[in-house]
């Protein structure tokens, strides 16, 4: 495999009474025709892989949403493959929200690759005194439901 990059992303949103923070470190590597070891596959050749300390199950599933919404977009970049390493999920000092994981994974993908934008995004809903996440053209996150 050859690496192609490492870096933090930093994803901040600020609402009126706190916000969401949530600091993502991550590699992407090309495929040489292997599959990377104990990694999950997200879409064709997309893979990825969770830090080595461990994880909760929803940062996981959020995280790997994340690649999932881009996909799409990575193999048509990268047709040969491409494996996506989250080294480290952090939430610090923050109000917590799992869904905040697939938009700092959707963010570092934008900021490393020339793709176009996912339409991922989170809103603070003043009248609900809430979080609001939007996820593009998915409208319900990890249903067999047709889109």
């Amino acid at each position: 495999m050859k690496e192609i990059m490492t870096e933090v992303f930093k994803f901040r949103f600020r609402g009126p009474a706190g916000g969401i923070a949530v600091n993502l470190r991550a590699e992407a590597t090309t495929l040489a025709g292997e599959i990377p070891p104990h990694s999950m596959q997200i879409y064709k050749k997309v893979w990825l892989g969770l830090p080595a300390s461990g994880l909760h199950w929803k940062d996981a599933a959020w995280l790997a949403f994340g690649v999932s919404i881009n996909a799409h977009a990575l193999s048509e970049l990268l047709p040969d493959g491409i494996f996506i390493h989250a080294s480290s999920l952090d939430y610090p000092l923050s109000d917590y929200r799992s869904e905040a994981a697939a938009l700092a994974m959707d963010g570092w993908l934008h900021e490393r690759f020339d793709i176009d934008s996912s339409g991922a995004t989170v809103r603070y809903e003043v009248a609900e005194g809430q979080f609001t996440f939007v996820w593009g053209g998915t409208t319900q996150p990890f249903s067999d439901a047709p889109s």
